[in-house]
């Protein structure tokens, strides 16, 4: 009996140590090196801003064709990507496919007055 509880001790003990060993690496399937931040960064660098791209970049997101690109064009400016389907500019069904790949910067006269814009006189 003593044998079996030290087998028992054993294989718990391994457990423990890899159990440790993974979650220091920040979990088992982990890439070295490689942050949740560095994921956000990237995820949020691959994003199409709708107000500042241009028909070809437009063009190659899913479901947008040169129709589409065009009228997200000529709709310009956006307040929030929503807009594309409030303003019926796409129909839900296309906004459904990218709505993760795009977004919606858009500077305002405040902001440009806060970053130290000057108006001519």
């Amino acid at each position: 009996m003593f044998p079996k509880n030290i087998r028992l001790l054993i294989v718990f003990l391994a457990l423990a140590v890899f159990a440790g060993t993974a979650w220091a690496q920040g979990g088992a399937g982990a890439k070295k090196g490689s942050t949740s931040s560095d994921t956000a960064k990237t995820k949020k660098a691959d994003l199409v801003d709708i107000n500042s791209a241009t028909k070809d970049q437009l063009t190659a997101l899913p479901g947008i064709g040169d129709a589409y690109s065009q009228k997200i064009i000529d709709g310009r400016p956006y307040n929030t990507k929503r807009d594309l389907v409030t303003r019926k500019i796409i129909p839900q069904a296309t906004y459904d496919q990218v709505k993760d790949k795009i977004i919606a910067h858009h500077t305002t006269a405040s902001s440009d007055k806060k970053k130290g814009a000057t108006t001519p006189k």
